[in-house]
């Protein structure tokens, strides 16, 4: 077998590829998504297929930060007030169940933040702001970032990633002992 689609030369393939799109990422969209979940009464998730996966992933980990997250369709998911924030997660921002949620949660009054890859979507009249994942979308945009993967891989994997990256950096402003946090665990183990 030549080196091409060996274990070796897809690991580093797919790990050079996260390497340009975290790196892509602007820090001061991550800040004020910071700023933004920390403000939150309750922080809300909405996504589809594996998106929704990837911020399952996050919710959970968020949680066992202290914050109070949901996912949209959860069975125990409350009301959302004006003093919640949305997080939709959508590459192209034109998933119709996700747009349709962040319409409604803009209505109700809550905050809503997009986390995609397409800024020209209709979220963008809707949403306080953007963080840009600029990696490719179905729409193929000239200024995505392409991506060896199927379909949109590399946008799912960033999105956890940051997920994780937002978790640490809330960990480092927060102060929070790392102990501290398996308080929040699950313990029905």
């Amino acid at each position: 077998m030549n080196e091409t689609g060996s274990y070796a030369a897809t690991r580093e393939l797919v790990l050079s590829e996260l390497h340009t799109a975290l790196n892509s990422i602007d820090s001061a969209q991550v800040e004020q998504l910071i700023d933004a979940v920390l403000a939150a009464d309750q922080v809300f998730f909405v996504g589809v297929g594996r998106v929704l996966l990837s911020l399952q992933a996050i919710a959970k980990r968020w949680a066992h930060l202290g914050i109070k997250t949901h996912f949209v369709g959860e069975i125990t998911e409350p009301a959302i007030t004006d003093r919640d924030l949305l997080i939709v997660g959508s590459g192209s921002g034109t998933t119709l169940f996700p747009a349709g949620i962040a319409q409604k949660a803009h209505q109700i009054g809550a905050k809503v933040v997009h986390i995609g890859s397409n800024p020209n979507s209709g979220l963008k009249d809707i949403a306080a702001f953007m963080v840009r994942i600029p990696v490719r979308t179905k729409y193929y945009l000239d200024d995505e970032i392409d991506s060896e993967q199927p379909m949109t891989s590399l946008f799912e994997q960033s999105l956890l990633l940051l997920g994780d990256i937002v978790a640490k950096m809330i960990i480092d402003r927060r102060h929070l002992d790392m102990k501290a946090l398996w308080q929040y665990h699950a313990n029905l183990e």
